[in-house]
């Protein structure tokens, strides 16, 4: 079999954004809940998960990230909020949402999604949910733990970023967490 490598598009988080994720976090580990958290400077708005790839599929995938950079402006957002993944009664992921202008960001992942279909990579079947993965349950969480940790830092917010770049990621999973590499930089 071809050696294939695991990617995504993803655009980057300033550090200002990373440092105050990883402040929510700190807050959060407090009340109890048990999770896999994710490092803070590993944290990124992913717009395209796309899986293992052949390497000459890099040429075409930075093709369609272009495409899509050539078109559309960067848009201005912040994070806010934490929910749940899939929901309440058997949640696996905690996230903080993306505010600002999400319509544009929509728009950019929906046209990245059909571009990547042009070049034979499946189109996405749920619908684009911008958000900021923080961790993963183990197990299934205390519910008034949790209930109370969602009120708690319903108002959470970062300050206000420019999604600006396209990034296409390789993933490498170690014993130790995902390690990320920036393959391609496309800007908005």
């Amino acid at each position: 079999m071809a050696e294939t490598i695991r990617t995504f598009i993803a655009i980057p988080l300033p550090e200002h954004v990373i440092e105050a994720i990883g402040n929510i976090q700190n807050r959060i580990k407090k009340t109890g809940l048990t999770m896999r958290w994710v490092k803070p400077g590993n944290i990124h708005l992913t717009l395209k998960f796309l899986g293992d790839i052949r390497p000459e599929m890099v040429g075409p995938i930075t093709h369609c990230m272009r495409t899509c950079g050539n078109e559309y402006a960067p848009a201005d957002l912040s994070s806010k909020g934490l929910g749940v993944f899939p929901g309440l009664k058997r949640p696996r992921v905690l996230w903080t949402g993306i505010n600002g202008e999400t319509d544009l960001l929509k728009a950019i992942q929906k046209r990245l999604d059909q571009s990547l279909g042009e070049t034979g990579i499946p189109n996405d079947q749920r619908p684009f949910k911008g958000h900021l993965t923080l961790g993963r349950f183990k197990g299934h969480p205390d519910s008034k733990k949790l209930m109370a940790a969602l009120k708690e830092f319903a108002d959470f917010e970062t300050g206000s970023f420019s999604a600006d770049a396209l990034h296409l990621y390789k993933s490498d999973l170690t014993p130790q967490g995902a390690v990320y590499s920036v393959l391609e930089t496309i800007s908005l």
